[in-house]
């Protein structure tokens, strides 16, 4: 038993090392393409294209009609511009676009209000849904919560001149980044994404990934790849491996960014995490053995492995840390296995690395006082991040299993900056569930980790159980306050 422990803790750091050269690979590929000089890219043609802007709305009575301002004000021609609200709402909020609609139609924008039957394929379906009635050339994609800036469009159509591009992705800008520290945190945690991840990733000539919203299409990308298919919880995600795996090519633009709403309570943090885990998985499990039968050279393929078991890598957290406490008395009831905790030493060097990746990303976005928000966001960062390995891991789980489950909304309350309120949402819900429970258990567990330590006078995992105890902590008090 005792050899078995040490072979699965030794094997999930050593996962967690290897993913962290990964990252640190990446960081490698994006402070290479800031040295190289950008491309200027082409004019808009003479003729524009029609583009079709979809608007996947469900039950966002708060947002709805501040999105549809902020695409009534994109500057384009308005007979070239279709404006797709494609709701799936069961409230009030079918009546709030309605209106709204109607006012803007009233002002001369093409605007329809698309209503489906039934909401089969959720997110997936009503995209596909409107597919078949858009007009436009190209399809750009904007989620409830999003603020896109007025001259999107005539940044983004020019570099859609090379033929083979089937995607153009934005950053994403976070409007309400400084409202609490559950926001600082996830716009911490998406800015590394949206500046390494993908621009190394693109300069490496690997797969990205169209991020769900603040993206265009070019239409005949999306049916050439199949289309928008509902088995995976990431319909985005998906869509994006097959469309390169037919030899599209995608391209990220850092430079422009579109705004969204983060989520500002634990609870829609978690159903957030949940869906892009899971379907993260599901995705894995789809495409994974596809992507790495596919062309292109070790490092491309290396780099798809990683990018498609990004979210398992909670997993691999998880055992590492279960695993931990009792590695304690193993080290103390047979010595010989002390050896092993020199072994331990590739965490430390894959933690470098890891903080290699954020301080970069970090620097990129925030140069003027980089390092103060970089160590005040950084050691709660990975806290928080270890404090949701247990939740996170289960919907990994499930969508390695292949259970299914219904796609579930982020509820959005339009906060920007530091203004706005939650409380009283219609949307809002908190409950005590099992999850919250055994988050309680593993917090009691790695206290008990704590004290072992203490006790046996090894402190090798004092830092790592505290971490651990710490952040299940904050997410059962999150959770359970809505704070």
């Amino acid at each position: 038993m005792s050899w078995l422990i040490a072979i699965l803790y030794c094997s999930s750091l050593l996962f967690l090392f290897l993913f962290s050269l990964g990252q640190l690979h990446l960081t490698w590929h994006y402070l290479r393409s800031l040295r190289k000089k950008q491309a200027v890219p082409l004019a808009l043609p003479e003729e524009l294209p029609v583009v079709t802007v979809q608007l996947p709305i469900y039950n966002e009575r708060y947002v709805a009609e501040r999105l549809l301002d902020a695409i009534a004000r994109l500057h384009y021609p308005a007979d070239k511009l279709q404006i797709q609200v494609l709701d799936d709402s069961t409230d009030d909020t079918v009546a709030l676009i309605s209106a709204k609609a109607a006012a803007l139609q009233g002002q001369g924008l093409w605007i329809e209000h698309v209503r489906r039957p039934n909401r089969q394929g959720f997110k997936a379906g009503a995209l596909q849904w409107g597919l078949q009635k858009a007009k436009g050339a190209f399809i750009a994609i904007f989620d409830a919560d999003f603020l896109p800036p007025a001259d999107f469009l005539i940044k983004t159509l020019p570099y859609f001149q090379a033929p083979e591009t089937g995607v153009v992705q934005t950053r994403w800008g976070h409007l309400n980044r400084t409202y609490n520290l559950l926001t600082k945190l996830q716009a911490f945690g998406l800015d590394a994404h949206f500046t390494i991840e993908q621009g190394g990733r693109s300069e490496a000539g690997s797969y990205i990934n169209f991020n769900g919203t603040g993206g265009i299409w070019r239409r005949s990308c999306i049916e050439d790849a199949g289309g928008w298919s509902a088995d995976t919880l990431t319909e985005d995600l998906d869509l994006s491996y097959r469309a390169q795996m037919r030899g599209w090519k995608f391209r990220y633009l850092e430079e422009v960014e579109s705004p969204a709403e983060l989520p500002v309570i634990m609870p829609a943090v978690r159903s957030q995490h949940f869906r892009w885990n899971k379907g993260a998985a599901e995705c894995a499990r789809k495409n994974l053995l596809k992507s790495l039968r596919s062309h292109g050279s070790f490092f491309n393929k290396l780099h798809a492995f990683f990018h498609l078991t990004n979210s398992s890598i909670f997993i691999v957290i998880l055992i590492a840390a279960l695993l931990s406490v009792p590695m304690l008395f193993v080290k103390e009831l047979l010595p010989e296995f002390e050896r092993i905790f020199y072994f331990g030493r590739v965490f430390f060097f894959g933690f470098l690395a890891i903080g290699v990746f954020y301080w970069v990303a970090s620097y990129r976005l925030h140069p003027k006082g980089s390092v103060l928000y970089f160590w005040s966001l950084f050691p709660p960062f990975l806290i928080v991040s270890l404090g949701l390995s247990a939740h996170n891991t289960m919907a990994v789980a499930e969508g390695w299993l292949g259970k299914k489950s219904p796609f579930l909304r982020t509820p959005k309350f339009n906060i920007t900056g530091k203004e706005g309120a939650w409380k009283g949402n219609v949307y809002l819900s908190r409950n005590f569930s099992w999850m919250t429970l055994l988050e309680t258990i593993l917090a009691v567990y790695f206290v008990f980790g704590i004290g072992a330590g203490l006790y046996l006078q090894d402190y090798s995992l004092l830092l790592f159980h505290s971490m651990l105890a710490i952040g299940f902590i904050l997410v059962i008090y999150y959770t359970l306050s809505g704070k």
